[in-house]
């Protein structure tokens, strides 16, 4: 279990330097747009796969801190695995959120997150890029 600082300090550094955040214009890579109607949270995120294996996934658009780094750490997690293991992956991240057993190990510094159910207003932001990350693997599932 991750205390409130350290949680702090990684939300706040993918927030301020994401490693994955920069628009996309290659054909090769699909794409998915989410937005909130409640929140500033609108972002695009990009994902290229090869071999069922998730060979790069990005964001971009404009994001509050939890949407911003819980999209970063997503990429991070589900690069260079295959379909089913990122789909594995987002499975033990909404386990978290909803409160069910989640394996801490697979979830690294998505586990910054394991109390954001306590705030039902944020859940969105914190699921809007992993939303769209499910999405993109299960259209290259097709």
């Amino acid at each position: 279990m991750m205390d409130k600082e350290y949680k702090r300090e990684i939300m706040l550094d993918h927030y301020n330097n994401p490693n994955n955040k920069m628009e996309i214009n290659d054909p090769e890579y699909k794409s998915v747009h989410n937005a909130s109607e409640s929140c500033i949270d609108d972002i695009t995120v990009y994902m290229l796969v090869k071999d069922d294996i998730i060979k790069d996934v990005k964001f971009s658009g404009v994001g509050c801190t939890i949407c911003t780094a819980s999209t970063d750490i997503m990429c991070d997690l589900v690069t260079d695995k295959s379909l089913d293991e990122a789909k594995d992956i987002i499975n033990e991240y909404y386990n978290m959120i909803d409160e069910k057993p989640y394996d801490e190990d697979t979830l690294e510094e998505a586990n910054a997150f394991d109390t954001l159910y306590q705030q039902a207003n944020r859940i969105k932001c914190g699921t809007i890029g992993i939303h769209a990350i499910e999405d993109l693997i299960n259209e290259y599932r097709k």
